[in-house]
């Protein structure tokens, strides 16, 4: 199964302008059975959607995960989950992060053939390490023990160091960095990952680069394929 993680900026692009189109084009262009998207609403008032979802509906091949639990959003805390048919949803949760800006997690239970359950966190981390290492340790506190062997964590973590600031996740998973993507003009910083648990293992990742995605956003998407970890590797 791939999973895209993508900042999209409420699709406001680098030539400033607002293009939710071009925006469902790079998610369709990379191939992603799961999309799981940050800023993709509006900060203020209602927090309308970036991306209209009669557009979603009409120009995508794809399913909007029901997180807003209103008329105008697509997810929670500008987190939002959009999933190809196939991929069943079983469930899914609003996660309250602490910080000094409102900080929201979404979480989300699917099931996949040849891949089975597997549990899905988005999250849009803050921009101070301190809080953000409050964050990842509540989101670990949220994801009950006897699922984290099957979890993805996708999103903009907000972390320039290449190793550090990700302590608070401990042993039940592993980071994976699919290289530099932030910003979308000159890309220094990995800002955008993931983390899973023992129970998946990662068969490739990477960061789009080419076509649209260049001017789609300030982040580059990044993706990663997962499949069930090999038998004796303490998978469970």
């Amino acid at each position: 199964m791939r999973v895209l993680s993508y900042n999209i900026r409420k699709a406001v692009g680098l030539d400033r302008r607002y293009n939710p189109e071009r925006i469902l084009g790079v998610i369709a262009d990379s191939g992603a059975d799961v999309a799981i998207l940050q800023e993709a609403d509006k900060r203020l008032g209602a927090r309308p959607a970036a991306i209209p979802k009669r557009l979603i509906e009409r120009e995508s091949d794809y399913d909007l995960v029901d997180l807003g639990g209103t008329d105008v959003s697509l997810g929670w805390h500008g987190n939002a989950v959009l999933v190809k048919p196939g991929i069943r949803v079983l469930g899914l949760r609003r996660l309250p992060l602490p910080g000094l800006e409102p900080r929201g997690a979404v979480m989300v239970e699917v099931e996949r053939a040849g891949l089975g359950r597997v549990t899905l966190v988005g999250a849009h981390l803050g921009l101070l390490r301190r809080w953000r290492r409050r964050q990842m340790h509540a989101l670990s506190e949220q994801i009950a023990p006897e699922a984290r062997g099957r979890t993805i964590i996708a999103g903009d973590f907000n972390e320039w160091s290449p190793v550090g600031g990700f302590e608070p996740l401990g042993r039940a998973f592993s980071l994976v960095t699919p290289g530099r993507s932030f910003h979308a003009a000159y890309p220094v910083a990995p800002l955008d990952r993931f983390a899973h648990g023992a129970g998946l293992a990662v068969t490739g990742s990477g960061v789009i680069r080419d076509g649209h995605a260049r001017q789609a956003s300030d982040h580059l998407p990044v993706w990663a394929d997962f499949a069930p970890a090999p038998r004796g590797t303490g998978a469970g």
